[in-house]
């Protein structure tokens, strides 16, 4: 090869042309950053339209009576007061609101209790009519809760159970669990037996395999079951006023008598809001405090059957 030859500059390489597809990459990245706008926008008006009411409820237990039946709305409590708390928040409430507590514990706490070990029981074990109680429980869910008052307050009474804590709470507990029931075993079919066998193997009893294994991994669904069943007994007021009487109350019970409208007496709404505010903040509270473990409950249950 000659001298000439070897001294020639090599051509400079060319560039592709990029491809034909990736030229629209940032329009499609503009595309799915305004869809995402969008639907972010969206969701924060559904979440003001779901919140408004309880704003209106705050807001409306600040406001005196005849601000609230003025024809002109007021969104804001300006020049309000918490004169509406002072006058609902005395004996008969504390006396609701105890009762209210004591049911609801006690409900909750038996009705988890109960819930968990049939769960157990049916995820677990197969044993004759297995199935038969799984569609048993559905089936009780489709009765109308009117329809067993009479029954049921024939045998509060028989039982010497009537306006009595306990009495409500039996009642509570029978109502809760079959829904428990069913919202449980999808948690417990969830955790795989293999990990309570290896534990087993490590040299743990059954017993102690489960405690330390499967029952950490169901506390999401524990809280979430535990949130519906407090839900339901705390807000329930038909059974309540069936059973307990006018000494003996719990708190929708006692928001009730601010509606009840007399002859001498209007309906103060100002004290009705302040009633169902004060009614709703351990509601507020009990979710404040299991939001985190009710979410990832609330999710895990929606994929395991």
């Amino acid at each position: 090869m000659s001298a000439s030859a070897q001294l020639a500059p090599t051509p400079a390489p060319t560039r592709s042309a990029p491809p034909s597809g990736s030229a629209p990459a940032p329009k499609r990245r503009r595309r799915g950053s305004a869809a995402t706008w969008g639907w972010s926008i969206l969701a924060m008006l559904v979440a003001l339209i779901w919140v408004f009411p309880v704003y209106w409820m705050v807001n409306s237990s600040m406001l005196s009576s005849a601000t609230l039946e003025s024809f002109t709305p007021t969104f804001l409590p300006f020049g309000g007061s918490f004169a509406n708390f002072r006058g609902v928040i005395d004996g008969s409430f504390f006396g609701a609101l105890g009762i209210s507590v004591a049911v609801t514990l006690i409900a909750v706490f038996f009705c988890l209790l109960f819930a968990f070990l049939a769960s157990v029981a049916i995820s677990r074990f197969r044993f004759r009519g297995r199935t038969t109680f799984v569609l048993a429980i559905l089936i009780i869910q489709m009765l109308p809760a009117e329809g067993l008052f009479i029954a049921q307050y024939k045998m509060m009474s028989e039982l010497g159970l009537l306006s009595n804590v306990f009495g409500l709470s039996l009642l509570y507990i029978a109502a809760v669990v079959p829904f428990t029931v069913w919202m449980l075993r999808g948690f417990v079919t969830g955790v795989p037996a293999e990990l309570e066998e290896a534990a087993m193997v490590d040299g743990l009893s059954r017993t102690q395999a489960f405690m330390r294994i499967t029952l950490p991994l169901l506390a999401p669904g524990l809280v979430a079951s535990g949130v519906f069943a407090f839900l339901q007994c705390w807000n329930e007021f038909t059974v309540a006023l069936v059973i307990m009487n006018a000494e003996n109350q719990t708190l929708p019970l006692w928001l009730r008598g601010f509606v009840q409208q007399s002859s001498s007496r209007a309906i103060d709404w100002g004290e009705v809001m302040a009633a169902s505010t004060i009614v709703a903040i351990p509601v507020i509270i009990f979710f404040v405090i299991v939001q985190g473990r009710m979410t990832s409950g609330l999710v895990a249950g929606a994929v395991k059957g």
